[in-house]
């Protein structure tokens, strides 16, 4: 007979393996209000995600050295087709060793190759070491860590989670259908 603690210790560590595959989705089992969380800016100053309420905000955690990469045409798409109606914030993070040296490097590679306009943060922690408190508190609450490089989580307009996704998730396939979604929701 197997002891107890370990069975709940090897149940322990195998839930998050399942957190790590690309492609998963995510969906809240009810709706759970997210806090307000400030990041840095990469060109100075703070995003506050309170000052985003009313608007669907889609997160995506980057990186300037990864095969997922060229999915910064389609946020950017994403951000210009929604205009002020929803936000795509860019989160660069080096968790997953595929990120430039320093954010001016960031920012600089974004914008020479994919003229960027979108809102982006400075690097930050999402998945390993001192994580951002918005991933720690999406990891806690709704059991999401990136398991790599252009994972998205949706906040809906009415300041709950939504739904998350791993890196193969189209920002303009099911991405943009959720999104659309949580506006036609809000008309109602």
């Amino acid at each position: 007979m197997i002891p107890l603690r370990l069975l709940a210790l090897g149940a322990a560590l195998a839930a998050p393996l399942a957190l790590f595959q690309p492609g998963v989705n995510h969906m809240a089992q009810a709706a759970d209000h997210v806090p307000s969380f400030k990041f840095t800016a990469i060109d100075g100053g703070s995003y506050d995600t309170a000052q985003w309420r009313g608007k669907p905000v889609l997160l995506v955690n980057t990186a300037s050295m990864c095969g997922f990469t060229p999915q910064y045409e389609d946020l950017q798409a994403l951000s210009d087709s929604y205009g002020d109606k929803a936000v795509v914030l860019a989160v660069p993070s080096d968790d997953f060793n595929q990120e430039l040296a320093s954010d001016a490097e960031v920012k600089d590679f974004c914008a020479l190759n994919y003229d960027l306009t979108l809102p982006m943060t400075t690097i930050t922690h999402v998945a390993a070491g001192d994580v951002h408190p918005f991933y720690a508190w999406v990891s806690e609450t709704q059991g999401f860590v990136p398991g790599w490089n252009f994972n998205k989580v949706l906040i809906g307009p009415d300041g709950n989670f939504v739904q998350a996704w791993g890196s193969n998730a189209k920002p303009l396939g099911v991405v943009k259908d959720a999104i659309d979604a949580t506006l036609s929701a809000a008309k109602s």
